[in-house]
């Protein structure tokens, strides 16, 4: 279960965070209002989790003397007369003869109910893809609060049932270990080799931020599993971009580390599992 809190701690930074949590950085740095992702202080708290949109309505006001209504209802002034309210299904009354009847009269458009008495609290920050440029325009652009699609929906968010595929071909030199540092599997290969998408899903983050990594490249497959792809030569993907399995990512590389190869990590709910177990049989 994830925390619905985080306290920032030293060599820490958004997309370590997001990455360890199984988040995409750009929603934890909107749900904190944040606007620059490459600013965060230690001790800081973090939201994890989306924040409830609070609607407080203001009690009715009336005038004085004057009878409250229910909402969407016409307050009724005093000296007004009132017909009391209509029994389930009145039969029609009968006609005495020679009594003069006034024709029926057309009902009311209720008037419509004003919302100046509603308050709305929503996320300050925009959702957009990093970049210097992006966010340094920031403090002019209007906040983009649609929630964002997500490819794998359709198929149930949460679902642990991901069809996946091995990520570049090559023998596997360095194997899982739960006291490594980055905890993966490394794949051996040779410079500028592909490097495919383990399963469909839509990149979240790609590029460079994330000590130890190299040029790298996550992607969200549903709101359970992400993979991970590290020491890249050269990124070929955007964030947000949908991909599909077995789609060229990026070409194979040595970035922040001692040899070509690729960092791969499957990550359940932020937390790497290993691979082998997940990948068929090589």
């Amino acid at each position: 279960m994830r925390p619905e809190f985080y306290t920032v701690r030293k060599s820490d930074t958004l997309y370590s965070i997001a990455l360890d949590q199984g988040l995409d950085y750009r929603d934890l740095a909107q749900w904190n209002g944040i606007t620059d992702p490459a600013v965060i202080s230690v001790g800081q708290i973090l939201r994890l989790t989306a924040p409830a949109t609070t609607v407080t309505t203001a009690p009715l006001q009336t005038a004085p003397g004057v009878q409250a209504r229910p909402l969407g209802e016409t307050p009724i002034a005093p000296g007004t007369a009132v017909a009391p309210p209509p029994a389930a299904a009145p039969a029609s009354p009968p006609i005495v003869y020679g009594t003069a009847v006034a024709p029926p009269t057309a009902a009311a458009a209720s008037p419509p109910v004003a919302s100046s008495g509603s308050v709305v609290n929503q996320p300050k920050a925009v959702r957009a893809p990093y970049s210097d440029q992006v966010y340094a325009q920031l403090s002019a652009a209007k906040p983009d609060l649609a929630p964002k699609p997500d490819p794998q929906a359709a198929a149930g968010d949460g679902s642990d049932n991901v069809n996946w595929g091995w990520p570049a071909s090559g023998s596997v030199i360095n194997s899982y270990n739960e006291s490594a540092t980055l905890k993966g599997i490394g794949i051996a290969g040779k410079l500028g080799q592909p490097v495919v998408a383990s399963a469909a899903g839509r990149v979240i983050f790609s590029g460079m931020g994330i000590r130890g990594f190299g040029k790298l490249i996550v992607i969200k497959h549903n709101n359970t599993f992400l993979s991970v792809y590290g020491h890249n030569n050269a990124l070929l993907v955007k964030e947000g971009q949908n991909v599909s399995k077995g789609q060229k990512i990026a070409e194979m590389g040595s970035t922040d580390t001692d040899r070509v190869k690729l960092h791969f990590e499957i990550r359940r709910l932020g937390k790497p599992v290993d691979p082998v177990k997940l990948l068929p049989p090589a």
